[in-house]
């Protein structure tokens, strides 16, 4: 367990730290219990050799306690105090909230919990750390302002671990389920292709015994939604993201995709410092690794893969904008 990019000291412009606040207290507000099962990315139909490439081959757990009942209680009340910042994101969701943990201390110090982060190591079965860039963590989304308009379409995500949390009580929540396609984003994808949409024998929505539970989630793998509801009522959830401390495996962020969502002033800078660090660790280790030989062309290709991170970031900096990629539903 470790730490990729240190949390910010100072706070973009535009944001306020929430007044009032408790502490954030891991011995009161935690309550980490295991998980009964562990799905694997094979499980789902992912071949030997896609794996191999990804951070970790686990693709979901089934819902654990993350939160006390106090936690939990803090939790929502945050989840609350926040919804005044809600605006969408692209077409996929109505009300989101971004950039929280710039708002809130007791939200931030839950998302860089090093308790939490070395429980789903034990999940992941690998070194992790918070995500590198802020926006991922403590994601929120809520209930839309519409009945006909879905809380979340299916998709991957944009980053690729994560944990995905229930705030509100799913007992007290008509429809909104937390939601996973048993199958391959590659056959999502096909399916949205052909006009399809993902089959309901191939839904699962695993039970949330209640708020302050959550699913360990390889994000960029596993394709899901928030289920649509019922009737209007409060619902809320949360996502907060890691990244694999070992940057020889895939990246697996589409942070183009968020150039149309995040506040650019958060964004570009977050964007530059997360590939400056994965190539940097890249370059480390081919400066520990690589072998006198005669063949250029080897070495050139070396050298561009370890700073491959930092030269697709900016190009696709100078792309522009991109939408966030969804499968309908």
């Amino acid at each position: 367990m470790g730490e990729a990019i240190p949390f910010p000291q100072s706070q973009p412009r535009g944001y306020e730290w929430l007044e009032g606040e408790p502490a954030f207290d891991p011995e009161r507000h935690l309550q980490l219990e295991e998980p009964a099962e562990v799905l694997m990315l094979a499980d789902l139909g992912y071949d030997d050799a896609e794996i191999a490439t990804k951070a970790t081959p686990v693709a979901l757990s089934s819902p654990f306690r993350m939160l006390s009942d106090e936690g939990a209680a803090l939790m929502l009340e945050t989840a609350r105090r926040l919804r005044c910042f809600t605006r969408p994101a692209g077409e996929r969701i109505e009300r989101t909230v971004r950039g929280g943990c710039y708002r809130s201390r007791w939200l931030r110090d839950l998302c860089l919990s090093p308790e939490v982060t070395a429980h789903l190591e034990t999940i992941y079965g690998i070194e992790i750390a918070p995500h590198p860039m802020p926006v991922h963590l403590g994601h929120l989304n809520y209930e839309p302002s519409q009945i006909d308009v879905g809380i979340d379409k299916w998709h991957h995500d944009t980053l690729p671990l994560d944990y995905v949390l229930a705030v509100t009580d799913p007992a007290e929540v008509a429809g909104g389920r937390f939601e996973w396609f048993e199958g391959t984003k590659h056959e999502a994808a096909a399916l949205a292709d052909a006009g399809q949409p993902v089959p309901a024998e191939r839904t699962v929505a695993p039970e949330f015994p209640g708020p302050g539970y959550a699913v360990a989630l390889h994000g960029d793998m596993v394709v899901h939604r928030a289920g649509p509801l019922d009737e209007l009522c409060e619902r809320i959830s949360m996502v907060n993201g890691y990244v694999s401390l070992d940057t020889t495996a895939d990246e697996q962020s589409r942070t183009k995709n968020l150039v149309g969502v995040d506040d650019h002033e958060t964004l570009w800078t977050e964007w530059a410092k997360f590939a400056a660090w994965r190539s940097k660790d890249r370059l480390a280790h081919l400066i520990d690794e690589l072998e006198f030989t005669p063949d250029r062309d080897a070495v050139i290709a070396q050298l561009e893969d370890a700073i491959g991170d930092a030269q697709r970031a900016i190009d696709e900096m100078r792309a522009g904008e991109k939408g966030l990629l969804h499968y309908g539903g």
